[in-house]
Formats: structure tokens, sequence, C-alpha cells
């Protein structure tokens, strides 16, 4: 088992953030604050989910039903900023690194008809989005972008500085620029292979 090195002054802000989140989020475990939350009674937010500080966690629009759905035991780094739209589902037991991005959306269409034009400002192009989501036992690393309309399968690595442009099978390792996949886990011998 990994243990934290917390110095005297983080393990006293940590207490004071237990108590702060058990008020304000009493499924989780530990949201380390200052936190951003917009549209929050479109959220699930699971249980025992922790965060480190500065996340920003947002929900555009109105909405019948939650739209993002944290599974249990989800562990979020530094700095992770998740934009949804449509629908954003999160498994159990899911580690995100610091700095890291899962959005359902973007500004502006680029493929098929109804393309947005170059001439028109990009804040000014309607949002389009389409469902993301990361199966139980994924690990994200640093710096990490997912981007709409992406799955990545249960127990899958996403390796840091990655952007995740396509569905992702379970059980692989991918990376890179846009992330490709060079391992997949052997069930059969028990080891990670290259692919």
């Amino acid at each position: 088992m990994n243990q934290a090195n917390y110095g005297f002054f983080e393990i006293i802000r940590n207490i004071f953030w237990v108590f702060k989140t058990k008020l304000l989020f009493p499924k989780a475990r530990l949201i380390r604050f200052p936190i951003i939350i917009r549209g929050r009674k479109y959220i699930n937010f699971g249980k025992k989910l922790t965060t480190g500080s500065r996340c920003r966690i947002d929900v555009h629009g109105k909405h019948e039903t939650k739209k993002i759905i944290f599974g249990e035991n989800v562990n979020m780094g530094y700095d992770v900023r998740i934009s949804c739209c449509q629908k954003i589902t999160i498994g159990n037991n899911v580690l995100i690194g610091s700095k890291v991005l899962i959005t359902d959306n973007s500004h502006g269409n680029y493929t098929g008809n109804h393309q947005d034009s170059p001439e028109s400002s990009p804040n000014k192009r309607e949002l389009v989005s389409s469902t993301v989501k990361i199966e139980d036992n994924v690990w994200i690393g640093e710096n990490v972008v997912i981007q709409k309309g992406v799955t990545v399968g249960k127990g899958s690595i996403i390796g840091a500085n990655s952007v995740v442009t396509r569905n992702i099978p379970k059980n692989v390792i991918a990376v890179g620029c846009p992330a490709k996949i060079i391992k997949k886990y052997n069930e059969d011998e028990h080891k990670w292979v290259k692919e």
C-alpha cells in the first residue's frame, strides 16, 4: 500500500477539508477546495469521490436528469476539468491524474453537412456534443484530453499527455496524440503484451 508523506500543514488542511466535505458532499471521501461546480443539481457525485484542488465540473444548459454520473471510489487529481452538455459517465474505481480534460462538447461542427466557417467567432459557434463513457477500473494519466463521443473500456490505461479521439477497448494501454493502443492485457498469460 502506498503511504502519503503529508507534511504537518497539509495534514491540518486535509482534516479541515474532510469536515467541509462531509458538510457539503456527505457521500464523498475528500474534496480539496477550492472547487468550481456549475449545474450541481445535474451531477451524481457517487460514493467516496476524492478530488484535488482547483477542479472544475460544469454541466451546461437545463436538463431533466443527471448529466454527469460518478461511480464509487473515483479519485481525481488537481486541476481536472469536466465539461458536459449531453452526458458523461465515470465508472467505479477510476483514477484520473492532474490537469485532465474530459469533455462531451466542442464549439462548432467540422464534419458532415452544415459545417462552421472559420469566418465566425469560435465563441458564437453552437456547442456540439456526444456522450462520453469511462468504464470501471480505468486509469487516466496526467494532462490527458478525452474528447466527445468517446468510450474508454474497462481496465484500460491512458498514458500521460494523450488525446483520446476514438473509442478505446477494454484492458489496453493507449498513448499519444491521437491515442493509439500499444499494449493489451493477455488474460491467459496474466501480463501486458505489445500490440
